[in-house]
């Protein structure tokens, strides 16, 4: 992780901290043992080759609790230039957008779960994403895959994010 990325993401912790309330809880299922595992705070990142599509994850899970609080911000910075470039538009980005974790699911080290539908900004319509990844020490790891609501094609990209020291 770069220091800008790492900078962007301690911005991104801060506004979510002050925004308080605004997370809703995401439930966890698993093996108490398996749900101790991720207590913590995590941060990182994701991105996609296939959309251009890369944003921030803040993930915090307290001891002794079966819901965690998450959001996923996605920032289709790659994907609006390239749109620019080919119908000679403007080229700012578009806004980002605030994803909720819908659940996660841990067993023996494996982590899966879903986030809420959201808006594909591609084209305005209803987007679903599950992800899937493995603990590791400090640090989650995987691979997601989005498709839309009335269709069979799939997009994929990759995701990390490390627990943050106290």
């Amino acid at each position: 992780m770069t220091s800008r990325s790492l900078a962007r993401i301690i911005a991104l912790l801060a506004l979510v901290t002050a925004c308080g309330g605004s997370q809703s809880p995401v439930p966890v299922v698993g093996r108490d043992v398996d749900i101790s595992r991720l207590t913590g705070q995590w941060l990182g990142d994701y991105s996609s080759a296939e959309t251009g599509r890369s944003g921030s994850i803040v993930f915090t899970l307290t001891a002794g609790s079966d819901t965690a609080t998450g959001d996923v911000v996605m920032t289709p910075q790659l994907a609006r230039a390239a749109a620019a470039q080919a119908t000679g538009q403007s080229n700012a980005p578009l806004p980002s957008q605030t994803i909720n974790i819908r659940f996660v699911r841990v067993s023996g080290g494996q982590v899966s779960g879903a986030l809420a539908p959201y808006t594909d900004p591609s084209c305005s319509c209803p987007l679903h994403t599950t992800f899937v990844g493995r603990l590791m020490g400090d640090t989650l790891s995987g691979t997601f895959s989005s498709r839309h609501e009335n269709a069979q094609d799939t997009q994929s990209g990759k995701w990390r994010v490390v627990r943050r020291s106290n």
